[in-house]
């Protein structure tokens, strides 16, 4: 459904906001489970999840169906991520649903630092 005000997107911006939003869940969630919602704003995506390592936050971007992003837990670890995904509508709203792969690494460890 269109919006009079606002004319549609094209699908690839969809898919980056998606992988963008995917990328942030997998530096939030890492390799364990986890959910998050991401929120598009301009060209990024502030995320904020749970995840089995606690509660975490980040910022992605994206470009068609590749993302990439920042994530930062409660305990001060710092990720960085990329991840791909797609999406597809949910019935006549502006909602999607989609899936996705990414890997993230861990860039700095405030507890290494005393190890």
């Amino acid at each position: 459904m269109t919006n009079a005000f606002q004319p549609p997107r094209p699908r690839s911006t969809h898919a980056a906001r998606l992988a963008a939003c995917l990328c942030a869940g997998a530096l939030l969630a890492g390799c364990s489970a986890g959910v998050g919602v991401g929120i598009p704003i301009g060209p990024f995506s502030i995320g904020v999840g749970v995840g089995t390592g606690g509660v975490n936050a980040g910022i992605s971007t994206g470009v068609g169906p590749v993302g990439v992003g920042v994530g930062v837990n409660q305990r001060g670890a710092v990720s960085a991520g990329a991840g791909v995904g797609t999406s597809t509508p949910i019935g006549n709203s502006n909602a999607r649903v989609g899936v996705g792969v990414g890997t993230s690494t861990t860039i700095y460890d405030p507890d290494r630092m005393h190890r």
